[in-house]
């Protein structure tokens, strides 16, 4: 006897199915194809990678999911977002992918078949159930139209198997519970393709046209009781429109609030006076995303207190960059921006010199991190492969140093104190030193202020 179809997730208000209602919803439905446009666009680099990872771990079986749904609340799930790793490995990157399995099953001494366990397209027809417009979580009426196993074989270029309750992906090394694992599929992402630098760069370029969309909005914001949550709306409509969404959530502090290093709330007003540091990135539909800071004067000029610390985190970031090379230390660019941080505190009398590492309580982090499918990429990554390794040609990393100088800091000139700067950009690392991924954006005083100016001057 065949199982009995599975029981829809549904909500405890939906009206329950007559018989009737049943079976005329069992037939003369027409056949559909996948919409327009649907495929993977790294199609063509997905079989290397699988290789390099299979050549890690010969004759092991390798387990690599895709994620479950999260409840946000009640029976509301959190958008879902695949498994960095997973995307990479096989190119799928949407959100009709929870609970899908990569198995790479070993074969022969060395090889393996990448095996994708998926739950395919809802059934119609006679006693094919009622998931297809009963259930809230993967019904085709609720959620939308996910490929068949054949169609998702095409996609994919891997052999495509039914998940089901009945038949779970065989038990193997699972990221989840195995560092080594986990590490090696960070490590091996250390290092961007041609391919995944230029959707960086795609990431990058939507990411600026979002910093235009909010300079052009400030007007309304600074009227707004909460300006700082216009900046992430702003910002967020041209992530949702260019690509999946934000990479990250979007950081938006005025004033003071740019003193918190990750100040998501964003519940507070803009003031004319004041600084806005806007900290966000878009991520592609390939789920590669962007990571930029840049430090605004609300009134379109900066006060000559606030030129002072923000002309320091620039030659910082400068020193930062040259620092940046294959064969360096990943250590070095920071190392090279605190440098020039703790002699120009020194040279303001905050800090009696420049030795040992008293400025980091106005530094606070580290001057930067890899980036791609992560905003803080390959974290994962054992120290000596990462934070204490050396840079290659291919790395995408941020430089980022800031300045958070605390509104209730005593040792601070109170001229000084509430001020937060950090300037943030993307770079590739390549044979002659880095690119800068996103110097459309100006970083300059004299840059921002005439930039700034011509949005606003247009946007009226």
């Amino acid at each position: 006897m065949a199982d009995s179809p599975a029981r829809p997730f549904t909500g405890s208000h939906d009206l329950s199915v007559s018989t009737e209602l049943a079976r005329f919803m069992g037939g003369s439905w027409a056949d559909t194809p996948l919409p327009p446009g649907s495929r993977v666009a790294a199609h063509s680099v997905t079989p290397a990678r699988r290789a390099r990872l299979s050549a890690r771990f010969p004759g092991e079986r390798l387990v690599i999911p895709a994620g479950e749904l999260r409840i946000r609340s009640n029976d509301c799930d959190h958008r879902f977002r695949p498994y960095s790793a997973y995307a990479w490995l096989t190119g799928l990157t949407g959100e009709d992918q929870p609970g899908h399995v990569l198995v790479m099953e070993p074969y022969g001494p060395r090889g393996h078949e990448a095996v994708l366990h998926i739950r395919p397209r809802s059934p119609r027809g006679p006693g094919s159930g009622d998931e297809f417009y009963r259930d809230r979580r993967y019904g085709e009426f609720w959620v939308g139209r996910r490929p068949d196993l054949a169609e998702a074989e095409r996609l994919t270029g891997i052999r495509c198997v039914h998940l089901d309750e009945a038949s779970p992906p065989p038990p193997g090394r699972e990221p989840s519970t195995d560092r080594e694992l986990a590490a090696t599929l960070a490590e091996l992402r250390l290092v961007k393709d041609a391919w995944e630098v230029d959707q960086l760069q795609l990431a990058v370029d939507h990411t600026a046209t979002g910093f235009e969309d909010v300079v052009r909005a400030l007007p309304q914001a600074l009227a707004h009781p909460r300006g700082e949550r216009w900046i992430e709306g702003v910002f967020g409509l041209r992530a949702r429109a260019e690509g999946n969404g934000t990479g990250y959530e979007t950081i938006a502090a005025s004033g003071a609030h740019a003193c918190v290093l990750h100040w998501i709330r964003n519940d507070g007003p803009l003031d004319r006076d004041e600084l806005l540091l806007l900290d966000a990135g878009v991520e592609t539909d390939t789920l590669y995303t962007a990571d930029i800071t840049r430090t605004l004067p609300l009134s379109g000029r900066f006060s000559p207190v606030q030129r002072q610390v923000y002309e320091l985190v620039l030659a910082a970031q400068e020193a930062g960059i040259a620092a940046l090379r294959p064969g360096a230390r990943f250590r070095d660019f920071h190392l090279a921006c605190m440098r020039v941080i703790a002699e120009g505190l020194a040279d303001w009398g905050v800090l009696k010199d420049a030795e040992g590492d008293l400025h980091r309580r106005y530094t606070l982090c580290g001057s930067g991190h890899m980036l791609g499918l992560d905003v803080h990429d390959c974290a994962q990554a054992r120290a000596e492969t990462y934070l204490d390794g050396v840079l290659a040609e291919g790395q995408v990393l941020t430089v980022e140093p800031g300045l958070y100088l605390q509104p209730d800091d005593l040792t601070l000139p109170a001229g000084l104190r509430g001020i937060g700067v950090r300037i943030e950009d993307d770079l590739v690392v390549t044979a002659e030193g880095a690119r800068l991924l996103s110097g459309a954006l100006p970083r300059t005083v004299g840059g921002i202020e005439e930039w700034m100016g011509s949005l606003l001057d247009a946007s009226l």
